[in-house]
């Protein structure tokens, strides 16, 4: 049976809920990257406070200290985090009463900010930017005087992420709600003590999801896995149905089995991920060893993550002989039966892009470069690998 670390989206919800409630307990934290640099910096006396990679880290500790009265910090990140915008989220903030500056180019960071009370309590936001900027807000909204309501603006995007912080914020006992369009988050000063679990990560699993699609017969168990998940990437369970993997709930131990199905392989598929973006790299590797065609939308966001996810894909499933086509928010993948040999995998200092090529081990021999950058959410990948027999070694 294989731990999972616990879920780095909500682990990195309830960091910013635990460190505005102190009398919230929580257990089987994520063990990833960016959830240790969010603790670290929640504790930090430093002035000049460094997250790395850690996106999440950066848009929620942004909101976080900006409600902190009395707090001036600077918030930097990696060269690679300078060049992620993060201007709309500032500006939100600024309209509440913060007080953000750019230190270096106009709405990317490092970020220069001085802690206030912010009072004001309506604000319109972009429903198709990142949901991460909606959660920042949602979590410092109960810690506010006036508590916040959000009116998203336009198409709505990654729902279930902000359905997720409200079922969190609705856990710890604040009063919350998404309808329509509009985000309420009512003011609370302190809440009852309360201990939260979290549940394994769904985006993590993917990987699995993957191996075993493109295995002779292969059978993990997760442990601390729901059916009934806040996770979007739960989403799993349907998507690899079309590409031979079932899912079984042993609800008593509280786990779930991978297993390979009998039924006959679709020859194409088709899917909006606009809900789901960080498992579009496993899908898209999944369907090239499966020889699979392959259509994924709703990839918009993944321009701005660790790197531009699309181009990388495109760029790695090229060297190993795949035909695909992206745009800036779709990816296309034409069926192809020959996969390459002693390929080397880049992986653009993105821990997905390594997660996400391991499982064509299954059909081809291939080295992942840096491969030790799956530690930003998985620390303990390469080792799982080894427990259900896949060979891996590490140099």
């Amino acid at each position: 049976m294989v731990q999972v670390t616990g879920s780095k989206s909500e682990s990195n919800r309830l960091l910013i809920l635990q460190a505005l409630y102190p009398n919230l307990t929580i257990h089987n934290i994520s063990e990833s990257d960016d959830s240790v640099y969010l603790k670290k910096a929640l504790h930090s006396s430093e002035k000049t406070i460094d997250i790395h990679h850690a996106g999440t880290a950066m848009r929620f500790l942004t909101a976080y200290f900006a409600s902190q009265g009395n707090r001036e910090v600077v918030l930097t990140g990696s060269s690679r985090m300078q060049e992620r915008p993060i201007g709309i989220l500032v500006e939100a903030l600024q309209q509440m009463g913060a007080q953000i500056s750019f230190e270096k180019m106009e709405g990317f960071p490092p970020l220069r900010i001085t802690g206030n009370i912010l009072t004001e309590n309506t604000i319109s936001i972009a429903g198709n930017t990142s949901s991460q900027y909606i959660t920042a807000l949602m979590l410092i909204a109960p810690k506010l005087p006036n508590g916040l309501t959000i009116y998203l603006e336009g198409a709505l995007t990654s729902v279930p992420y902000i359905e997720m912080t409200l079922s969190l914020l609705k856990q710890i006992g604040v009063k919350a709600s998404f309808r329509e369009k509009t985000i309420v988050v009512e003011p609370q000063e302190r809440i009852a003590d309360t201990t939260v679990t979290v549940e394994s990560d769904w985006s993590s699993a993917s990987y699995f999801y993957s191996l075993v699609a493109l295995s002779e017969g292969l059978k993990v168990t997760l442990k601390n896995y729901r059916k009934e998940s806040f996770q979007g990437d739960a989403a799993l369970v349907k998507i690899y149905e079309p590409l031979g993997v079932t899912t079984q709930f042993l609800e008593a131990e509280n786990a779930m089995v991978l297993s390979k199905s009998n039924h006959s392989l679709e020859n194409r598929v088709s899917f909006n991920l606009v809900d789901t973006p960080d498992i579009a790299q496993t899908i898209a590797v999944t369907c090239f060893g499966l020889g699979m065609e392959c259509h994924l939308t709703g990839l918009h966001t993944l321009k701005i993550k660790e790197t531009d996810r699309l181009e990388a894909l495109k760029t790695e499933l090229q060297k190993l002989g795949a035909k695909i086509e992206v745009d800036d928010q779709s990816l296309h993948l034409s069926p192809t039966k020959n996969i390459l040999n002693n390929v080397d995998i880049d992986t653009y200092n993105d821990h997905r892009m390594a997660m996400a090529f391991a499982p064509l081990a299954l059909k081809t021999s291939l080295a992942i470069k840096d491969c030790r950058v799956v530690t930003k959410s998985f620390p303990t990948f390469w080792e799982d690998l080894k427990n259900i027999g896949i060979s891996v070694s590490l140099q």
